[in-house]
């Protein structure tokens, strides 16, 4: 695709533009600040990813997945700023995932040790991983508020921390975790995915393009249980002090 090509495409950015002040929805603004963000920051990584891929500098690797993983902690640590340290929280969890996926995928040799997909896969990983964290962190600071009152008659009925928060945790955990599962169901039948998508159209033989596409919805899953788990557990201890009770969010 040529950048004249590309020019064409900010069609698709007039459509929704049109639609927004016709309607007076407010969100032109909005709406050209993220067109604007979205050309800037994704030319900048395709040149950056070009460097990286053609140099195979295992550096340049580690320095643009630390880059990925901190721009991901600092967009999802803003949904849990009651829960306290939990920019290192969410830091550890995403970390955690990434040795993780990292360890299966390049310890049994399911892909090459390239850039290319050490890159491609951590993007995708760390970026579905940030989104869980976002989604938990939503749920478990409306349970928690919402259940407070038996949360603290719990704990002055004798009950721990663990137990007083156990039902709350486990909710939020499971509902975290539900797109992931329910968008997998349909995968293939309602929906072609991106990164099977982006193969086929590239050349590549359909059924190639399906295998590395399961191999992405398997490590969905195992993001989508891991990242609101660890997470859970990481956070519901902060939330009580050392005589276990129950502490007011912070704002």
């Amino acid at each position: 695709m040529s950048y004249a090509t590309l020019a064409i495409t900010l069609i698709f950015v007039a459509i929704p533009l049109l639609l927004s002040k016709t309607l007076h929805l407010g969100l032109e603004k909005d709406t050209i600040i993220a067109t604007i963000r979205s050309i800037v920051q994704l030319l900048a990584v395709g040149y950056v990813l070009k460097l990286v891929f053609d140099s195979e500098n295992l550096i340049y690797i580690l320095l643009m997945v630390a880059l990925m993983i901190g721009a991901a902690t600092h967009n999802a640590r803003k949904k849990g700023k009651s829960i306290e340290g939990i920019t290192w929280k969410i830091a550890v969890t995403l970390i955690a995932i990434e040795v993780l996926t990292q360890s299966i995928l390049l310890g049994f040799r399911i892909v090459p040790p390239t850039a290319q997909y050490i890159i491609s896969i951590s993007g995708m990983m760390i970026g579905n991983s940030m989104v869980l964290s976002i989604l938990f962190l939503n749920r478990f600071i409306a349970e928690v508020e919402a259940h407070r009152d038996e949360t603290e008659l719990i704990l002055s009925l004798g009950g721990t921390p663990k137990q007083a928060i156990h039902r709350q945790l486990l909710q939020s955990i499971k509902a975290s975790m539900i797109p992931t599962i329910e968008s997998q169901k349909t995968i293939g039948l309602v929906q072609l995915p991106g990164m099977m998508s982006g193969q086929i159209i590239a050349g590549a033989d359909p059924v190639q393009a399906v295998q590395f596409q399961l191999l992405i919805i398997f490590l969905l899953l195992t993001t989508a249980a891991v990242t609101s788990i660890l997470l859970g557990f990481l956070s519901y201890p902060t939330l009580f002090n050392q005589r276990m009770q129950m502490l007011r969010g912070r704002n």
